[in-house]
Formats: C-alpha cells, sequence, structure tokens
C-alpha cells in the first residue's frame, strides 16, 4: 500500500518576488551556465538551496528564508493537483496531471515504492548531506502509479502558476484513489535513496514530497536517452548485424523492430546499421554491455551526429523510447536498469512547494 499523505506546504511569499524568478528546473536538468543566470536572476531562487554552494551554506540560507518570511508555511495540510502543459523533445504538445504529496521513505525491500535504475553513491552522499542540513525538500521527485486518479480539473484558477504549470490546493482525503498503488520512480533514485538513508541515519523514517502521476495518464510520454562514447575506439569497431544506407534507413528499421528483443542503431564516421540483441533484453542492456568508461548522454538525436560527425565521438547508440510497461516489469522483477535508462519528460519544477523534512 502506498504510503501518501497530505502535507503542510512552505511557500515563497509575496516578498521574494515574482514566482518565475524563484523557480527553477531541478538540481540535475541545470548546467552551469544556466545555474549562473538563476543565481543572478534573484537571490531567493531555489537553486541557491537545491544547488548550492555548500551543504552548510543551503542550510543557513533556508532558515534565513523562513525567519525572513521569505518563506511562509501553510496553516493545513493539503494535497495539491498538477497539471503541466508541456510541448515534449518530439515538438508535440501535451498535458500531465497528477498529485503532489508526501509520501513515505521506505527502503525498497518494504515494495511500496520500487526504483528502476542504478544510483551513484556519490550523488545519494551529496544529496543526504544537503537534505541533513536544510532538511526541507523544495523539489518533487516524480512517481509513477499503476491506479487511476480520480480527479478532475477545478474550474476555478490555480491556486499556483507559473511556466505552464497550475497547482491547486485539494482536500486531504483527495489521493485516496492512490493508496492501493504501485509507485515507480520514474525520476529522482537519488533523493529518495537520500532520504531513506538519512533515515535510518537518525532513526526514524522520513518523509519526501513526490508528484504521482498514474500510467494512464495521457501526458505520460517516455523519450529514449541516447549513448555517446568518447576515446572509445573499440566501440566502433566491429560489423553491425543490419548495415543502413544511411541513419534515415536506419531509424526507420529501427521503428519497425519488434520490442521483443533488444535493437539499437550504432551510429560511426562513415557508417551507420543495427544492432540486434537477445530476446527480453532491454535496449539499454544491449549498449550496457559496452561498460560506462567514456561516455557521455543525451536525448537529442541532432548532438548524436554532431558528436560523431565531428570526431569528438567514436561512436554512438541510437535507442527507442522505452515503454512504461516494461520499465515497471523490470523493476518488479528486482531488476535495475543502467543509469539514464529513462527520460520522463518533463521533470517537475523546483520551488514551487517545499517539504519540511521531521525526524
Amino acid at each position: 500500500m502506498a504510503d501518501i499523505q497530505p502535507f503542510r506546504a512552505v511557500r515563497y511569499a509575496g516578498a521574494a518576488g515574482v514566482l518565475a524568478d524563484l523557480v527553477a528546473p531541478p538540481y540535475d536538468a541545470v548546467d552551469d551556465e544556466e545555474r549562473a543566470a538563476l543565481y543572478a536572476r534573484s537571490p531567493f531562487n531555489v537553486l541557491h538551496v537545491t544547488l548550492p554552494e555548500s551543504a552548510d551554506a543551503a542550510g543557513r540560507l533556508y532558515r534565513e528564508w523562513l525567519a525572513q518570511d521569505v518563506l511562509v508555511q501553510e496553516d493545513e495540510p493539503a494535497v495539491w493537483l498538477a497539471v503541466e502543459e508541456f510541448v515534449g523533445p518530439d515538438g508535440v504538445a501535451r498535458e500531465r496531471h497528477g498529485v503532489i504529496v508526501s509520501v513515505g521513505a521506505a527502503a525498497y525491500s518494504d515494495g511500496s515504492v520500487l526504483p528502476h535504475e542504478r544510483t551513484d553513491p556519490r550523488i545519494r552522499e551529496e544529496r543526504r548531506r544537503l537534505l541533513d542540513e536544510t532538511r526541507v525538500q523544495p523539489e518533487p521527485i516524480l512517481l509513477l502509479a499503476d491506479a487511476p486518479l480520480a480527479l478532475s480539473v477545478p474550474s476555478e484558477p490555480a491556486d499556483v502558476q507559473v511556466d505552464g504549470t497550475r497547482l491547486w490546493r485539494l482536500p486531504a482525503g483527495a489521493a485516496e484513489s492512490l493508496r492501493d498503488a504501485q509507485l515507480l520512480i520514474a525520476d529522482g533514485h537519488h533523493r529518495y535513496e537520500s532520504a531513506v538513508e538519512l533515515g535510518e541515519e537518525v532513526g526514524s523514517a522520513l518523509r519526501i514530497m513526490a508528484l504521482v502521476v498514474p500510467t494512464d495518464d495521457a501526458g505520460i510520454e517516455l523519450f529514449p536517452t541516447h549513448r555517446v562514447f568518447v576515446d572509445r575506439a573499440d566501440v566502433a569497431s566491429g560489423p553491425d548485424d543490419e548495415p543502413a544506407s544511411g541513419l534515415e534507413d536506419a531509424l526507420a528499421r529501427l521503428e519497425d523492430a519488434t520490442y521483443e528483443s533488444s535493437a539499437v542503431i550504432r551510429y560511426r564516421q562513415g557508417h551507420v546499421g543495427l544492432l540486434h540483441g537477445a530476446a527480453g533484453e532491454l535496449d539499454v542492456e544491449l549498449v550496457d554491455r559496452y561498460g560506462l568508461e567514456g561516455i557521455r548522454y543525451t536525448p537529442r538525436l541532432d548532438e548524436v551526429i554532431a558528436a560523431v560527425d565531428s570526431g569528438d565521438a567514436e561512436a554512438a547508440f541510437v535507442l527507442r523510447r522505452p515503454r512504461v510497461d516494461d520499465v515497471f516489469e523490470t523493476a518488479r522483477r528486482g531488476k535495475r536498469m543502467p543509469p539514464k535508462s529513462t527520460y520522463f519528460y518533463p521533470k517537475p519544477l523546483s520551488g514551487l512547494l517545499f517539504h519540511p523534512v521531521r525526524t
């Protein structure tokens, strides 16, 4: 059973400024250039806390914002309906519906929340230190639920609205239909596991903020994350299973390939073709045979082509869109997919709501 509850959110007050200047993408979706721009946009931008100079500095700053009423806490616990309008990497406009709630950060052995990707211990430790110092989560992780969301969009204006995202405050029992759901981490493995580890350290289970979206929502769309290999001549060697006349030919063949076995495009200077793997194998598992040395990730096909054609990379693999059912089934079998196996778009904004951590 999913441990889903309402929570008393902490929110930016009007004195903090325009909300569009205060929110940001989650910490792992911000490069150095964007970080500098958002830092300069406002001294209260959430990145000062989610991607700080140090964990200590983030903790002090968050406490200062509370003391100065830059941030204030809601009087009553609530569930927040979230509607996100976006244009995906494929250029298609979509709308995603979910609820932002408080979820118990239980060990995976509990079975209420399942992972699907492997994590990096260094990133987990970085996030754990930050959570320990701030005792707040300013950005929700993204969870999928194998149960419908029995909610409709209210007719009245949203309580929070910025950058295509609208939030409505709902009564505490609004997410009851999800209580029997199996939850899958779509995005936020490191943040979830850091909360579990901190809870074990302090001897009291923590709760975290999550945007929970049902798997039947029309706005759920998975995109592939392609693999580029640098200084790996070995990856560029060897024949392809199916040589193609060009990238368009290879893409058409990949589109027609069955998901019953793995298939990817290997793109090299002067040569492109398809690789086929074993039955029941995922595409990311086929590429994972080459290891992680020299690997780079991008969801953009044009970046794959540019990296190889310019000579910056020896080879790259173009992947198909993963299927949500395959990801869920892999997780239920207790298996972990390689890092960056899935690209759920968009990632929820940071700074719309803050979830205090109680121990």
